[in-house]
């Protein structure tokens, strides 16, 4: 018989600008166009986009947005995702975080796709997880991203665990991170490390320093204790209207109505991100009405392509922010190629001025003099 049998639908493309599957689309952001084919056609309607836990798979199919969903990057974060969804170990899943950094931007660059938060995607023959006969004593130095990852490699492969930290609780930079609006999902990223740490049988010790005396019992140590801010050398930066990014984002310093931010590599982009909102992220952003609005997307049914007329109405800035960096090249140049236009755009839709070479000369009470 002639015809299709099934109906999967994708929502967006490259040319609209507007961002669809990245880190800042909410969750299941456009299962609401698909539902408007339902009842509509007599065959199965699939919806995609931005689903990445069981629990919101199921959430758009009990409102009736489809038939079924699909998926595909968090498959890449965690090859066992059905098995784990079917045994009701939901919490247990490595959550795609839609950073597209190792798998659409490797694609488009010619690389092997692989995954951020699961980086033996596609080199799983390569780096095996393979129980140990001779088990150790192994203590990992720093909870950030990579000793929990170590730590973690390192349980299940049958050694004896234990985690240093000075920080009274995991997640390193993490902890950092998820306070940028639009990054809501390293939230669930910290809470699955937590989960992990437990169920792999990690011994944690937070809230201290380590000397080497505190390890000499061990068999062997995992150094993972990140990295520091670099120092951009520019006379007058000891001033009090001066401080570090790390400051910033946990809270410790509130920036004024006025504010340069010194680098525009990924740091300077989210903390940029920071200061124009009102508020940190947090796991219950961003709301979608608000979104849709922020970016200019309407009722396709309404509006032919979906795109309305007034164009994107984002809310206010928070701050008036401008950001610099040495290099005379675009700001931005170096973030990732399916994203790094959708944070330009971002901070453009809020006001901040972009700025290439730029030789920092002298900060004063007066600010910054280039």
């Amino acid at each position: 018989a002639a015809g299709a049998t099934i109906i999967n639908t994708g929502i967006g493309w490259h040319e609209a600008r507007i961002p669809t599957i990245a880190t800042s689309v909410p969750r299941a952001a456009f299962a609401w166009v698909t539902k408007k084919l339902m009842g509509k056609v007599s065959i199965p309607v699939i919806t995609s986009n931005r689903i990445n836990t069981p629990e919101v798979a199921e959430e758009v199919l009990a409102d009736g947005c489809a038939d079924m969903v699909s998926m595909a990057r968090p498959f890449l974060a965690d090859p066992h995702f059905v098995a784990k969804a079917a045994a009701g170990q939901g919490n247990t899943i490595t959550p795609c975080i839609a950073c597209n950094q190792a798998c659409l931007d490797h694609t488009f660059g010619g690389k092997i796709s692989s995954c951020l938060v699961n980086p033996r995607a596609c080199y799983e023959t390569e780096l095996p997880i393979t129980k140990t006969d001779a088990a150790k004593r192994v203590a990992v130095i720093g909870a950030g991203p990579a000793g929990l990852s170590a730590a973690m490699t390192a349980a299940q492969v049958g050694h004896d665990v234990t985690l240093f930290d000075q920080a009274k609780k995991i997640g390193g930079q993490l902890n950092m991170a998820k306070q940028v609006p639009g990054k809501e999902e390293f939230w669930g990223l910290v809470d699955w490390f937590e989960t992990m740490i437990t169920e792999t049988g990690v011994t944690t010790k937070l809230g201290q320093r380590v000397s080497a005396g505190d390890l000499t019992e061990f068999d062997a140590v995992v150094v993972a204790t990140g990295v520091t801010p670099r120092d951009p050398e520019i006379p007058g930066q000891d001033s009090d209207k001066v401080c570090g990014y790390i400051d910033v984002l946990q809270g410790r310093v509130t920036a004024g109505d006025n504010v340069v931010v010194i680098g525009a590599g990924g740091i300077g982009f989210d903390v940029s991100e920071f200061l124009v909102h009102s508020n940190a992220a947090t796991l219950e952003t961003p709301d979608l009405t608000h979104w849709l609005k922020e970016w200019g997307v309407g009722d396709p049914e309404e509006i032919r392509g979906g795109l309305m007329a007034e164009g994107p109405q984002p809310a206010a800035p928070a701050r008036n922010v401008t950001l610099l960096q040495r290099k005379a090249e675009r700001p931005g140049k170096r973030l990732g190629k399916t994203t790094g236009w959708i944070h330009r755009s971002t901070l453009k839709m809020k006001g901040v001025k972009m700025i290439g070479g730029v030789n920092y000369e002298e900060i004063t009470e007066e600010g910054l003099r280039v």
